[in-house]
């Protein structure tokens, strides 16, 4: 590819750097977008004036906030991964039957996708949403994932995204992380005690392709009092095996 193929435009960057902004802290003005942003009010301001003309940020007299357009690319998105349609009635199946959080995710650019949840009877509020993108290392599914990629995808993604910490407990050393991956594969399904969230442990299982490549992979989560012992080591992890090979026997037909 030649050097003037690589290069990004400069104009889509800094449009995503404002609605990232406004994702995380709107609604924001002009002024303190520019600041934030260390850009020109005048810049920011053209930039707003264009994302509103086309539904993309919203104005009032608070400032900017995302606009509902992006809920239709959202969903769009979503309906067309072939995972979310075979996985999203066992998730709603799982939930109803341990009374916990269920999620579904997959990974695109080396991170960690929430593509859908269901919520048990018993389940507690965490930071997951649906279509949240975060780092794979910090969750039981996320590294349900990594386990079965390549070693060298698995480098990359280190290289590119970091192991930050999530909590003092999240995976931070590379060569750490190999080791837990390889017990990953070993045993079936991934282990998450207090690395995403303080007291919240859970278990993931992969969804693999005919391949064996992890297409995405499901996991349970709740409170570590609720889930430890031979719940999260045997129990839950035979009845998440399980439901992945339903999700993956539906996928082959679908």
């Amino acid at each position: 590819m030649a050097p003037a193929q690589r290069r990004p435009v400069k104009t889509v960057e800094t449009a995503f750097a404002i609605l990232e902004r406004l994702k995380r802290e709107g609604p924001l003005g002009p002024t303190a977008l520019a600041a934030d942003l260390g850009m020109a009010k005048s810049t920011v301001h053209r930039h707003l004036r264009t994302l509103e003309r086309e539904g993309a940020v919203v104005g009032s007299d608070d400032g900017y906030r995302v606009g509902l357009r992006f809920l239709d690319f959202g969903v769009a998105a979503r309906n067309a991964h072939a995972l979310y349609a075979v996985a999203a009635p066992k998730v709603d199946e799982l939930a109803g039957e341990t009374g916990e959080k269920v999620w579904c995710i997959t990974a695109e650019a080396g991170r960690a996708v929430h593509l859908y949840g269901a919520t048990g009877e018993g389940s507690v509020r965490t930071y997951a949403r649906e279509g949240a993108r975060t780092h794979l290392h910090q969750h039981a599914a996320g590294k349900a994932i990594l386990a079965h990629l390549p070693d060298d995808r698995v480098h990359e993604i280190c290289d590119r995204h970091g192991l930050p910490a999530k909590t003092e407990h999240t995976i931070t050393d590379r060569d750490d992380l190999f080791a837990d991956l390889r017990r990953v594969r070993d045993r079936g399904f991934a282990l998450n005690r207090e690395e995403s969230v303080p007291k919240l442990n859970a278990v993931g299982v992969p969804i693999t392709d005919e391949s064996g490549r992890a297409i995405g992979a499901i996991s349970v989560s709740g409170p570590s009092n609720r889930l430890d012992g031979d719940r999260l080591t045997d129990g839950l992890p035979n009845l998440l095996l399980g439901a992945a090979n339903e999700i993956e026997i539906n996928l082959s037909y679908a």
